[in-house]
């Protein structure tokens, strides 16, 4: 650990997210734990309305035991809730935004102020961030040591992360698409960051970008951010995609020396999936993996059947809700547009 720049592993987590945590925190703890020195748990109980709000105070003191029982079997893991207190606030504005407040959610409800807190929150300036669903397989003990090294070796990389999916035999991503990179193992650019996971110098961040901008989402989502609740502010990620586009940064996903480092997202939930779980936590860890999965970031239905969730999301109730909330949208968009523009005093 002393040969290199200190590493914090922080990981955001939510009440509604139990269920899955049960079993994936353990797998990201196990993957990641041993090659960090300090793991952040950030728990957000701001509680929005929609899907990222399901069944809040019931799981929550689940999750609570969760990570009491993790921090005691770590000794280097901790657990933190959310600070949104005015002077937090102010402290993050300030640190992040320019000086202007953040929202709590983007116009989806889904986390932004978190997120800013869990990069805060960390002790060193190497911070791996990940979202509570994600898994890993690979299995290397260097990944972490590698991505500093990069982050080193490229002041034009604001962030890296392990290989988006299971290596194909020919090293081609099938579900994501990246400039194929010159490095020792295979890599890829792309120009955009995901907040599902990211390896980022943070004080790279505080000297290069400085200040996030701010994104307002195209018209018909502020619209629909306005019903739902939200504030009409575009995802974190889209925020600092438009950064990197503005300040000429990139994200670089790689594998990494051998046996490298992968992720795998799961894109639904389901009772089969919550049933299937260990299963597949123990087959990507021990690389098990179906051919059909090789070069896909989130899990198909080679590792699981999602047949079930689709169906629903194709349902015609599924359908014209989509459509309805699509053509109000546009209603909204062609309102203000026909709306007579204000005079000057």
């Amino acid at each position: 650990m002393s040969t290199r720049p200190a590493i914090t592993l922080q990981v955001n987590l939510a009440p509604t997210d139990l269920p899955h945590a049960e079993h994936i925190l353990p797998h990201q703890l196990r993957q990641w734990g041993p090659q960090v020195d300090e793991v952040v748990l950030v728990l957000d109980l701001h509680r929005s309305p929609g899907r990222y709000s399901e069944a809040w105070a019931e799981r929550l003191p689940g999750m609570r035991r969760l990570l009491e029982r993790h921090c005691r079997e770590h000794p280097h893991a901790r657990a933190v809730e959310v600070d949104y207190s005015p002077a937090m606030a102010a402290h993050l504005s300030r640190m992040f935004f320019g000086g202007r407040a953040i929202p709590a959610k983007d116009w989806n409800g889904a986390p932004f102020y978190a997120y800013l807190f869990g990069l805060y929150a960390a002790k060193h300036d190497y911070v791996f961030h990940l979202d509570s669903d994600m898994m890993f397989g690979g299995g290397s003990t260097t990944w972490a040591r590698e991505a500093v090294e990069l982050l080193q070796e490229r002041p034009d990389v604001l962030s890296c992360s392990p290989l988006p999916g299971p290596p194909t035999a020919d090293g081609e991503l099938k579900s994501q698409v990246g400039i194929r990179e010159a490095h020792q193992s295979l890599a890829f650019r792309f120009p955009h960051l995901s907040t599902r996971l990211f390896f980022m110098d943070r004080s790279r961040f505080l000297t290069r970008v400085k200040a996030l901008p701010v994104v307002r989402p195209i018209r018909h989502r502020i619209w629909q951010a306005q019903v739902r609740g939200h504030p009409p502010y575009e995802t974190l990620e889209g925020t600092f995609s438009r950064a990197m586009l503005d300040h000429g940064l990139s994200r670089v996903d790689f594998l990494g020396e051998h046996p490298g480092m992968w992720s795998v997202h799961p894109p639904y939930r389901s009772s089969l999936f919550y049933e299937r779980l260990p299963a597949l936590i123990e087959q990507i860890e021990s690389g098990a993996i179906p051919d059909g999965q090789r070069g896909h970031h989130d899990v198909n239905d080679s590792m699981v059947d999602w047949s079930s969730v689709r169906a629903i999301e194709s349902s015609p109730r599924k359908r014209a809700m989509r459509c309805l909330a699509e053509n109000l949208g546009k209603l909204y968009e062609t309102v203000l547009e026909r709306r007579p523009a204000r005079r000057g005093c």
